[in-house]
C-alpha cells in the first residue's frame, strides 16, 4: 500500500495482534533480549508511509508516536529515501574518525548555523542520543577539569553507564546496575502541576524560585560545591519524565548560575529538538538563553541512527584521540540528516507549530470534557496528557492511562505513555489538521471506553 489521499482513517482488519504478528512476537520472545521496555499493546510494524503505519497483517494505524519522536519527516518520505539511496550508491562507510569526507563538515556547518549556541561551534558525531550525551559528559569533564554533574528527577538521557548516571525517570532503568558511574546529584524538576515538595498545584514563578533555591542554598552549600561541578544537564522539555516544559525564568536562572561558576550548561535536545516543539530547538523558546553544549539525535536523521554533540569551539578543545566513533558520522546517516534539516527549514517546523497548536486546543477541549484528564502541556507537536483519578485530587491514574493507550491501539491510533500517568503525542511533523481530527475522535472514544 502507498500513501493516497483516499486513506483518511485507520484500517483494522484482524484481531490485534493478528496471526502473522503473533508469530513474530513469539520469535522475538525466543531470540531477542527481554530488556526492551515495550508497552502492553503489541505493534508489529511492517511498512510505513507518511503518518500511516502498517503491521504484519495489513492493519493500518495512524501513527502519533513517530518511533518515539524519530520519524520527523514521516515514514519513508520520498525525499529522505532518495537522499539515503543516492548516498548509499556512492559511499556507505569509510570511518570519519580516521579519514575525511565532505559530509561531516557539511553537517557541522549546518549545525553551526542553527544550534542555540553563541559563537563558533564544533560537532562530534555519534550513533544515538545516549552516545551524544556521553560525548557531552566527557567533554565537560575534560574542559572544566571537574567531575560532578547536576541532573533532574524525571530526566532521561540514555541507558549507557555514564548517561544512566544522569537518568532518573524510572526505577527499572537503574535496577540491577549498582552504583552510579559518575558523580551526579539529582534535584527536582520545576513542574508547576505537581510541586516537588508536596505535589500541590503551583505556578512557574514558585517552582522556579524553589528549585533554584535548592541548587544555590542547599546543594552548593553542602554536598556539591559549585567549583567542582562540570555541568548541569537539562531537558528543556522533559521527555520520559512526562513531557514537561521548563519555565523560561528557570532556564534563564540556570544560565546565570552556570555563568557565575564556570559550569557547562548542557542541553539535551535528543527528543525535543529538530522542529518538534514548533521551533528548531526547544531552547529557542527561551529568548536570549544559549547553551554551551547541545546533544541531538532522534528526529535529526528521520529514522537513520545518528547522534551529534555540538559545543562552543573553544570548549571542544580536547586532544587528538580523546573521543571518537567508528560509525559516528556515517555518510548515509548524514545525508538523511541534511535532507531532514532542509525539509524542517522548508516548512515542517512551522507545520509543527501550527498543527501542534490545533492538536493542543483539541486536547484541552477533551480535558474540559473529562474529569480524569488532569493536565495538557507541551510545545508544538510534543504534547503530554496526564491522567488522574479526578481534577480535584490530581492523583495519578496509571491504570487508566494504560487502558487508554490500549484502547487507542485497538482503534488504530499509535500513542505511547511516559512519566507516571501521561500519554505523549509525538507524531511526524508532517501531520495535518485532518489527521488531528481523526486522532482526537479516536482518543475521545478511547477515554470514554476506558473510564
Amino acid at each position: 500500500m502507498q500513501p493516497t489521499t483516499e486513506l483518511q482513517r485507520p484500517i483494522i482488519k484482524t484481531e490485534l495482534p493478528g496471526p502473522k504478528a503473533r508469530e513474530i512476537i513469539a520469535a522475538d520472545a525466543q531470540y531477542v533480549t527481554p530488556s526492551y521496555p515495550r508497552p502492553d499493546y503489541k505493534l508489529v510494524a511492517e511498512k510505513g508511509y507518511g503518518v500511516w503505519l502498517e503491521d504484519a497483517d495489513g492493519n493500518v494505524f495512524l501513527d502519533c508516536n513517530a518511533g518515539v519522536a524519530v520519524c520527523s519527516t514521516g515514514h519513508c518520505h520520498p525525499e529522505i529515501v532518495k537522499a539515503i539511496s543516492d548516498q548509499a550508491a556512492e559511499l556507505i562507510h569509510m570511518c570519519g574518525t580516521d579519514f575525511y569526507y565532505r559530509h561531516m563538515p557539511a553537517l557541522g556547518k549546518k549545525l553551526d548555523e542553527i544550534v542555540p549556541i553563541d559563537g563558533p561551534t564544533k560537532t562530534h558525531f555519534a550513533n544515538s542520543g545516549a552516545e551524544a550525551v556521553e560525548t557531552a559528559l566527557k567533554l565537560a569533564m575534560y574542559h572544566t577539569r571537574r567531575q560532578k554533574f547536576i541532573s533532574f528527577f524525571g530526566s532521561f538521557h540514555g541507558r549507557t553507564l555514564g548517561a544512566l548516571s544522569l537518568t532518573s525517570s524510572k526505577k527499572a532503568q537503574r535496577l540491577g546496575f549498582m552504583r552510579q558511574s559518575l558523580d551526579v546529584v539529582h534535584i527536582p524538576y520545576p513542574n508547576k502541576y505537581r510541586h516537588f515538595a508536596d505535589d500541590r498545584l503551583s505556578d512557574e514563578a514558585t517552582v522556579t524560585r524553589d528549585v533554584i533555591s535548592w541548587i544555590e542554598n542547599r546543594l552548593f552549600k553542602t554536598t556539591t560545591p559549585p567549583e567542582e561541578v562540570a555541568g548541569i544537564v537539562l531537558e528543556v522539555v522533559q521527555g520520559e519524565g512526562g513531557y514537561l516544559p521548563a519555565p523560561t525564568a528557570f532556564v534563564k536562572e540556570l544560565r546565570r548560575i552556570c555563568n557565575e561558576h564556570g559550569i557547562m550548561l548542557i542541553i539535551d535536545e535528543v527528543q525535543s529538538g529538530m522542529g518538534r516543539t514548533g521551533r528548531m530547538f526547544a531552547l529557542d523558546h527561551h529568548d536570549g538563553v544559549k547553551a554551551d553544549i547541545v546533544c541531538m539525535a532522534k528526529g535529526i536523521g528521520s529514522g537513520m541512527p545518528i547522534g551529534v554533540c555540538t559545543a562552543k569551539a573553544d570548549i571542544m578543545d580536547w586532544h587528538k584521540g580523546a573521543h571518537a566513533s567508528t560509525f559516528g558520522g556515517n555518510p548515509v546517516a548524514i545525508a538523511s540528516a541534511l535532507k531532514t534539516i532542509e525539509m524542517l527549514q522548508g516548512g515542517l517546523v512551522e507545520n509543527a507549530r501550527e498543527v501542534g497548536e490545533y492538536l493542543e486546543n483539541g486536547l484541552r477541549k477533551l480535558a474540559g470534557k473529562y474529569d480524569v484528564v488532569g493536565d495538557v502541556r507541551g510545545l508544538g507537536l510534543m504534547l503530554g496528557v496526564e491522567f488522574v483519578t479526578d481534577k480535584a485530587s490530581r492523583k495519578p491514574n496509571v491504570a487508566l492511562r494504560d487502558r487508554v493507550e490500549m484502547a487507542c491501539f485497538n482503534r488504530g491510533l499509535i500513542i505511547l505513555g511516559c512519566g507516571t500517568s501521561t500519554i505523549r503525542w509525538s507524531p511526524p511533523l508532517i501531520l495535518a489538521k485532518e489527521h488531528v481530527d481523526v486522532a482526537l475522535e479516536i482518543f475521545d472514544d478511547a477515554i470514554a471506553a476506558s473510564i
